[in-house]
């Protein structure tokens, strides 16, 4: 019998994870989606999806036959609670929609999620939990951490070395060789020429460090 998939976290994108999964079960992948696991009850209503909300992933209790995958955007959230799941017995799969491309030569963690028109290429490393989202592609010889959200369109290219939890906003390109640091945020449309630190955030192109100003120091009296 197929495995029960439960999708953590119903928001936009665990919805069309739900999508995305079920095109991958029509075509032979061994699970049937049977719900979200969410802290918000009602984070379903009025969106007339065919199942619904199982409880919190804070209390719920993983069986033999659940199979889980992370649909939360946010890196830090979706490692912490992916990693609690699992440390409570959760067992994670990898949900390829039939249109992706994955090459040759890859080692793949699991609790991924690779959307329509995905690539990756050859001799990739990722991680656990990434998200690769639709016409984001992952270029040869390149390493991708655990936790990493990667967005629409983004371009992740040869050689590039990516720590963990980094989040890649819609049409960010990471150019060959560069290193972005763990838990760096690259803004939309951002071009990593370089380097990004760790926990900081890059944007424009070339992509530069947002600084955050300082409020004007207040007068005495």
């Amino acid at each position: 019998m197929p495995h029960r998939l439960i999708i953590i976290g119903a928001g936009g994108f665990g919805r069309e994870v739900h999508d995305w999964a079920s095109d991958a079960a029509a075509v032979g992948a061994d699970w049937t989606v049977a719900g979200f696991l969410d802290d918000n009850p009602a984070a379903l209503d009025g969106f007339g999806m065919p199942v619904g909300i199982l409880g919190s992933p804070r209390t719920f209790e993983p069986t033999g036959d659940d199979r889980f995958v992370c649909a939360i955007g946010e890196p830090q959230d979706k490692l912490r609670i992916a990693r609690d799941l699992r440390s409570r017995g959760a067992r994670f799969t990898n949900v390829i929609h039939p249109t992706a491309h994955v090459g040759r030569r890859n080692r793949l963690g699991t609790g991924l999620i690779l959307c329509p028109y995905s690539v990756i290429t050859t001799n990739v490393t990722v991680g656990d939990f990434v998200s690769l989202n639709l016409h984001g592609t992952i270029g040869h010889d390149a390493t991708v951490g655990d936790g990493c959200t990667l967005n629409n369109h983004t371009d992740v290219t040869g050689w590039v070395r990516m720590g963990e939890g980094v989040f890649l906003g819609s049409h960010a390109s990471v150019l060959p060789h560069a290193k972005v640091g763990d838990y760096a945020r690259i803004g939309a449309g951002t071009t990593v020429l370089r380097s990004a630190k760790p926990h900081t955030t890059i944007v424009g192109v070339p992509g530069k460090r947002l600084r955050m100003f300082e409020s004007p120091p207040r007068r005495a009296g």
